[in-house]
């Protein structure tokens, strides 16, 4: 998740909504009885509040303030550093690797809800992750996240799910070897072989613990009553286009960070260090699925971020890339940043026209004009891919090429001739699948159909909401398909994850991809300790996927951020979607310029 499908997070469409940053705010300052209340915007509809199936940004940007995991990340410290959250400290490890036994925090509570006796809260146990943890594994809930982080680690967990298909009830009080609690502030996690990601996941959102009276209170609708431990709590229906947040008054006593940096003291980033936080009483969600609404309710001051949408950008942005003075007078903030994110459209590798015709796929790729698309939709805010590692990841060549990100439509006929002898004749009409209905979504479909058709191709295209897109996928309804990936974790085998042939739909390969010389390859390299080592590996990896084509690789995103000043404590974070506890408003500056 950051993600995991962003789908988040994050399917190109999102791009034309320009959610460059996963979260968008308008604070009201204070209001009713000095309540502070922010006004939030979210650019496409929630699928789902389950965290053992969070797999999207925009569902992670709610989930994010409910829910919490082992360990996170430290809010304003860069290189990006893991710190405990509801573990007490780092896991003690045991010599060979293999047993992990971590200190759960003592005095976090579950938010008051109605499914606990008298409604009250009641504390965190070791217990809460390996219940979540069974039910991530359980086949009957057809989690994205099961195989990336757990599949073929954990002790007697594959074995749970096996026999999670073959009842008609699952029991959860099964004992399962590797995951245990000695006592109630204790977890321990047995594996079969090291895990070198472990405590990436971690601090992953899916990973976030469930509390059995919530399970048992409310089943396979616990997707719309999330209940964590996290500074806020849901009031109201997410799935409509309006809904709120606020405060969870169990949550614990916890303090703004305090960095010695000097450039963080410049931008205010420390004035509220040892202060308690949430500073928010109540978030205010609005859904706002086109880009001009959300934009000019970010003018008006009704959000207090916002990205650019492409038809405005000339006016924001001058010719050397920096804000104009007009937004400058009006209190609008700029963040630049690269963005370690892979867009991209994907084949069905499972499909028999596309999946069963590399030719086909590569001619595809070269008739795709990459660098058009950027400035036609993006106003040059992104970089040609050479690969699915990108930017910020270790491991990433900026001078590797790549023969199929270059439009060149001569060899592409050629390449489609090929194509041709081998489906024994013309390539039937293909159809993609776009993730959204709104209006950039439609010229973006478009574009890529025109694309096409230059090769002779004819593509039908279908514009499907957010959640249908994704169950779609789940269950490898897809021919082709526009989505993107942003880094879970800052190492490259979070993005080698999305084409390793066990991870197929529903887990996050949603490509269907298998190639034995890349699992071998994929297998070998994880089972490195030293990330430098990884490295060459990954290298190999990339180059068999580069030839293979199954995605057509669009774009590397470039952040262009706008903000008002009077947003405290606003600092991008490429792996941390709870953020909203670390921020605050001025109520002493106009709620609309």
């Amino acid at each position: 998740m950051k993600l995991w499908l962003i789908l988040g997070v994050v399917a190109l469409v999102l791009l034309g909504l320009f959610l460059s940053v996963p979260f968008f705010y308008r604070p009201a300052g204070v209001g009713e009885e000095g309540v502070m209340v922010r006004r939030a915007a979210l650019g496409a509809k929630i699928r789902g509040l389950d965290p053992h199936d969070i797999g999207d940004t925009t569902s992670a940007a709610v989930g994010g303030q409910i829910f919490e995991t082992l360990y996170t990340y430290a809010y304003l410290e860069r290189p990006y550093r893991l710190l405990p959250q509801l573990a007490e400290d780092f896991p003690e490890i045991s010599e060979d690797g293999l047993t992990y036994t971590i200190p759960i925090r003592r005095g976090v509570y579950f938010a008051d809800d109605p499914a606990f006796p008298g409604g009250e809260g009641r504390e965190l146990t070791a217990d809460d992750f390996i219940l979540a943890w069974k039910r991530m594994a359980d086949l009957n809930n057809r989690s994205t996240n099961y195989s990336s982080i757990f599949a073929g680690y954990v002790e007697g967990l594959d074995e749970f799910r096996a026999y999670t298909a073959e009842v008609d009830r699952v029991d959860y009080d099964l004992p399962v070897a590797g995951l245990r609690a000695p006592d109630p502030h204790t977890l321990e996690i047995r594996l079969v072989r090291p895990h070198n990601f472990l405590l990436y996941w971690l601090a992953h959102l899916p990973t976030a613990p469930v509390a059995r009276e919530a399970l048992e209170k409310y089943g396979e609708d616990l997707v719309n009553h999330p209940v964590g431990t996290g500074p806020f709590r849901l009031v109201g229906n997410y799935r409509s286009n309006r809904f709120s947040m606020v405060r969870n008054e169990n949550f614990r006593r916890e303090l703004y960070p305090d960095r010695a940096a000097e450039e963080l003291a410049e931008r205010g980033l420390l004035e509220d260090a040892g202060r308690e936080i949430p500073f928010i009483d109540r978030i205010e969600w609005t859904v706002i699925e086109e880009a001009q609404p959300l934009w000019l309710a970010f003018l008006a001051g009704k959000i207090d971020s916002s990205g650019i949408p492409k038809d405005n950008f000339d006016q924001v942005i001058t010719t050397d890339r920096e804000l104009s003075p007009a937004m400058k007078a009006r209190g609008i903030r700029l963040i630049k940043a690269e963005d370690p994110s892979i867009f991209y459209y994907g084949f069905n590798m499972e499909d028999p026209v596309v999946g069963e015709n590399r030719p086909l796929r590569q001619a595809m790729s070269l008739a795709f004009d990459r660098e058009t698309y950027i400035e036609t939709f993006l106003n040059g805010r992104g970089m040609v891919p050479t690969g699915p590692i990108p930017p910020m990841i270790p491991g990433f060549r900026e001078e590797k090429g790549n023969p199929y990100t270059r439009y060149d439509l001569d060899r592409a006929r050629g390449l489609l001739e090929e194509a041709e002898e081998i489906a024994g004749g013309p390539i039937p009409v293909l159809r993609l699948a776009m993730p959204g209905t709104d209006t950039t979504a439609r010229q973006m479909g478009e574009y890529f159909r025109i694309q096409m058709s230059r090769l002779g191709l004819e593509i039908e295209v279908d514009y499907m909401t957010w959640p249908k897109f994704q169950d779609a996928a789940k269950t490898r309804s897809h021919q082709i398909f526009s989505l993107g990936w942003l880094a879970d974790y800052p190492d490259a085998q979070n993005f080698l994850l999305l084409f390793y042939g066990p991870h197929r739909s529903p887990g996050p390969n949603s490509s269907n991809y298998s190639n034995p010389e890349f699992d071998a390859l994929y297998e070998e390299a994880i089972a490195l300790a030293d990330p430098e080592e990884r490295i060459p590996l990954y290298h190999r990896m990339e180059d068999i996927l580069i030839e293979d084509c199954p995605w057509i690789f669009t774009t590397y995103r470039v952040i262009y951020a706008l903000y008002h000043d009077r947003l405290q404590n606003y600092y991008p974070h490429d792996f941390l979607y709870g953020t909203m506890k670390f921020q605050r408003v001025r109520s002493d500056l106009p709620d609309s310029l």
